[in-house]
């Protein structure tokens, strides 16, 4: 098994141990890609289930 095939199985593992984990938790969240002189963007993907949020969402008000 290559590196990177050893990663996604060691990550979904990881994620989906958990007694209410789903395959859905697994899933990927992050799109990467590179332009033609090799600068890496990282976007969360539109849709991924779980995204980070600016904080100022009143429907998930930051917990104290």
């Amino acid at each position: 098994m290559d590196s990177d095939a050893d990663f996604e199985q060691k990550r979904h593992d990881q994620l989906t141990t958990a007694p209410k984990a789903t395959e859905a938790d697994a899933e990927p969240r992050i799109r990467v890609s590179e332009t033609a002189d090799g600068t890496k963007r990282i976007d969360w993907r539109d849709d991924a289930e779980v995204s980070p949020s600016s904080g100022d969402d009143a429907d998930y008000p930051a917990e104290r």
